[in-house]
């Protein structure tokens, strides 16, 4: 008998590719604040991104800006990015949305679905961010805060029906280990340390590997080269800018958290008045 030997060929896994120009897109998180250097500039996600890629500096184009919105990255960001011709892009923002009295969540679908087709049009690997519940970081009152939770959770629901749609690598923030840790935040409370940067940094590189993109180098989480705040850093920002940025916020959000106080209000009556009376407070039947 002859014994027959088979043989089995296993396809090996595509080799990840190289990525040469890296494209940063969005608001004041995408620039850099709350990661001072020396010098008195601001360094963040996108160049821990860019050095974890091995993305040389003539590669590397943050068009991200403070205040930007959604349709800013659109109409403002989105040209000069698709010149790049980015093979990686990273796209974080939304939260300036969120804060204004003109929010509208089917707007910033088109605009994000536009600006993702796009970068993807352009050979681009795209990552977009789902928000974390800022209320754990950022103390605000009830109604300010209930107010701020519901549009984050509409604007997660844009950001990630366009990302299933489009096959877009999505990063969840609220779910990033120690994504609620005080030293992950700046003085401000507002945008992320060095050190939550650095867990950004590497989120992100981590679902561009998942893409099959090499990541030379991957992130540190060791904080280095940055500035350290001291304490009259806090207070001075709680001072300074702070309680201005809590009054004009409050000020662009309080129709609509009054609306939800208003609707909770209401919605708490009616569940009242539809609750059956307890037995011994229902009336009794009349002995004949």
């Amino acid at each position: 008998m002859t014994a027959v030997r088979e043989e089995f060929t296993q396809t090996p896994d595509p080799l990840p590719r190289r990525a040469v120009r890296l494209a940063v897109l969005g608001d004041s998180t995408a620039v850099g604040l709350g990661d001072p250097v020396p010098g008195g500039s601001w360094r963040g996600v996108g160049p821990f991104v860019a050095e974890a890629l091995g993305i040389p500096p003539t590669g590397y184009l943050n068009t991200a800006f403070t205040g930007a919105r959604m349709r800013c990255v659109r109409t403002d960001q989105l040209p000069a990015a698709l010149r790049h011709r980015p093979d990686v892009a990273v796209v974080i923002v939304g939260m300036n949305d969120t804060l204004r009295s003109d929010f509208d969540s089917l707007g910033m679908a088109r605009d994000l679905e536009h600006v993702v087709t796009a970068l993807q049009a352009v050979g681009a690997t795209v990552v977009t961010m789902l928000f974390h519940d800022h209320s754990r970081v950022f103390r605000l009152p009830g109604p300010l805060r209930r107010a701020l939770t519901a549009r984050i959770a509409e604007l997660n629901d844009v950001i990630e029906t366009i990302a299933r749609r489009h096959g877009v690598a999505c990063l969840d923030l609220g779910s990033l280990p120690g994504a609620y840790d005080l030293a992950a935040w700046s003085v401000d409370r507002l945008h992320p340390s060095e050190l939550g940067h650095r867990l950004l940094a590497r989120g992100v590189t981590e679902l561009v590997a998942d893409a099959g993109i090499a990541v030379p180098a991957p992130v540190s989480l060791v904080c280095s080269g940055g500035v350290t705040p001291r304490t009259v850093d806090h207070v001075g920002w709680l001072v300074v800018k702070g309680i201005p940025w809590l009054w004009r916020r409050g000020r662009d959000l309080l129709p609509y958290a009054a609306a939800i106080v208003a609707r909770s209000a209401l919605e708490s009556w009616r569940a009242r008045r539809a609750e059956p009376l307890e037995p011994e407070l229902a009336p009794r039947p009349v002995e004949r």
